[in-house]
């Protein structure tokens, strides 16, 4: 899918799927990062906000979900143990609906191993080294078409459920006339007003406003807002916060974009709390994320404390961070529709991310069943009490609230996000997510 970022854009109308077949599995695709454990906090500190969206979303208790996302976080680095001992036996691993942990493997004798460890075993004939390979290539096939009709592939990915490679196709003529490489085999087509805060100072999931320098000599047009993500320390030790990199509306060169705290009453007199040091949408790197670095100012006000916000003031407490796993419940935080849950979609997907001047780059993250609107970008993901990634678009962005959303888009397969994974962030700008361990 097509996503467009979550901070100024236009929902962009569903397009058509093309959906090639390879298997039946569900993929973990690449070795999975190291994932740093940390015990979660208990239900019964989860804020009420987040209970009720676990509760509307996910249809699980608040017990269950810490449960299912400490599963998850067991079964990738078991996944991740398993696929490096036996390659060309591991075929992909997840959580089914009901919470169980599955393993998919190519043979009997792999599956005999797989149960004896505790899992549920289901064989599948293609691996995930096989499927990452197709994957590999057919991205290959799809740099090198003309821009034209490149532009109009949406997105590639493993079928989360099938183990099957997806094409996201633009329903166009261009889109439809696209003929497929030799190399993929099966090809099937498918159509496819918050409260005043009770936690003093802004936090992940709070709005936040960028400008050229001076919000006060910056015009209107040129104001972005966005969510806060996860606060954070980078190399050096200093205070920062990752969030979303398209958020970041001024270039590199010209030294990134200003951060205020608004001033609801007179944009004007917003609070200068730091600027972009950092930020990246596909240039340079496969990932959508920006780096906040804060002043004296930013600190002060709370940008230091390893916490998140949903609706009406209540907070979560970070606990540790963890790595995507297909089925894995999800909720995230951000300014425009505070808490809301899904599930993980597809840990690993290379997508369209749509700008706001309407221009686009290859994005790679991951894909969850959440809804995101307006505004949310940059917001913070989390998996129980750990911090899973940042917010970069979604399908249902030009959406006035999460509800419309989920009725329009029902037919198309219902709401669907993209995040950026944390730890993917971590590894590549050397930023530390501050948890309640580290704090």
């Amino acid at each position: 899918m097509r996503y467009s970022s979550a901070s100024r854009a236009a929902a962009r109308t569903t397009v058509r799927r093309v959906v090639v077949a390879a298997a039946s599995a569900l993929l973990l695709a690449g070795p999975l990062a190291a994932t740093a454990h940390a015990d979660q906090l208990p239900a019964d500190q989860l804020p009420a906000e987040l209970v009720e969206a676990i509760s509307r979303d996910l249809k699980i208790s608040a017990d269950e979900y810490l449960e299912r996302s400490e599963r998850a976080q067991e079964l990738a680095d078991y996944a991740r143990t398993f696929r490096a001992e036996r390659p060309d036996d591991f075929a992909g691993a997840w959580l089914g609906t009901d919470g169980r942990p599955v393993v998919a493997v190519t043979n009997p004798d792999a599956a005999r191993q797989a149960e004896n460890d505790g899992y549920h075993a289901t064989v599948a004939p293609v691996s995930a080294d096989g499927l990452e390979q197709s994957l590999a290539e057919l991205n290959r096939w799809v740099a090198a078409l003309p821009r034209e009709l490149a532009s109009q592939v949406n997105s590639t990915s493993i079928d989360v459920f099938n183990n099957r490679l997806i094409v996201d196709i633009a329903n166009s003529p261009a889109g439809r006339a696209l003929n497929l490489p030799t190399l993929i085999a099966n090809v099937q087509v498918m159509l496819t007003p918050g409260q005043p805060p009770n936690e003093p100072g802004p936090l992940g999931g709070d709005t936040y406003i960028t400008a050229d320098g001076d919000v006060r000599s910056t015009p209107l047009d040129r104001i972005g807002v966005c969510s806060f993500g996860f606060n954070a320390v980078d190399a050096d030790g200093s205070a920062v916060n990752i969030t979303a990199g398209h958020c970041d509306a001024v270039a590199r060169e010209e030294g990134g974009s200003t951060v205020y705290l608004p001033n609801r009453e007179n944009i004007d007199e917003s609070v200068k709390i730091g600027a972009f040091t950092r930020s990246t949408v596909g240039e340079g790197s496969t990932l959508d994320y920006g780096i906040i670095g804060l002043d004296q100012a930013g600190a002060d006000v709370g940008l230091n404390r390893p916490l998140i916000r949903g609706g009406n003031g209540s907070t979560l407490t970070v606990t540790g961070t963890a790595a995507p796993v297909a089925g894995a419940p999800v909720c995230k935080s951000g300014q425009s529709s505070y808490f809301t849950c899904g599930i993980v979609a597809a840990d690993r997907i290379e997508t369209q991310l749509v700008r706001a001047d309407g221009t686009s780059t290859t994005i790679r993250g991951f894909a969850t069943t959440v809804c995101t609107l307006s505004g949310d970008s940059g917001g913070a993901i989390v998996t129980g009490t750990l911090a899973l990634g940042v917010i970069s678009g979604s399908n249902s962005s030009g959406a006035p609230d999460c509800v419309e959303a989920n009725l329009v888009l029902a037919p198309q397969g219902g709401t669907s996000s993209l995040g950026i994974a944390i730890q993917d962030i971590e590894a590549e700008t050397g930023a530390r997510v501050r948890t309640v361990a580290a704090a």
